[in-house]
């Protein structure tokens, strides 16, 4: 079953504005030290950040709650299988709200994909809930 869905579009350009604004005031607010690793390595290193600050905008969707009721940016972090598969992984405030939405019986499984084609960076989320089975 679907518990939420949450999209967001980010600007490049803004984004690239405001690292050049603040810099590590800003990578560190936001986002966590693997993410800025993940970017720093890439060639376009705003579109990293901002498809990864869609993920986070769309997953607070997701959780029915936005950027508000607690939940800090650092607590939605984008990963990447190694196939390049990008994961959500979520901790503190957002993991309590994942598992307060979570029916018993059931296990969360947090969907992400990105996208982006200058100056646009999209992502989507689906939080989908799974009966849990036993082995």
């Amino acid at each position: 079953m679907i518990l939420g869905i949450g999209t967001d579009l980010a600007n490049i350009d803004r984004i690239a504005g405001t690292l050049e604004r603040f810099g590590d005031r800003f990578r560190n607010r936001v986002f966590t030290e693997t993410e800025q690793l993940k970017a720093e390595r890439r060639a376009d290193v705003a579109g990293t950040y901002a498809k990864r600050w869609a993920a986070k905008e769309a997953c607070s969707k997701a959780l029915g709650t936005g950027l508000r009721m607690g939940i800090a940016w650092k607590d939605m972090a984008v990963t990447n299988l190694r196939t390049g598969q990008p994961v959500m992984q979520v901790t503190g405030w957002a993991k309590e709200r994942l598992d307060e939405m979570t029916p018993p019986g059931h296990e969360a499984i947090i969907h992400v994909t990105l996208t982006d084609d200058h100056p646009w960076a999209q992502a989507f989320v689906v939080i989908e809930a799974r009966p849990v089975t036993e082995a």
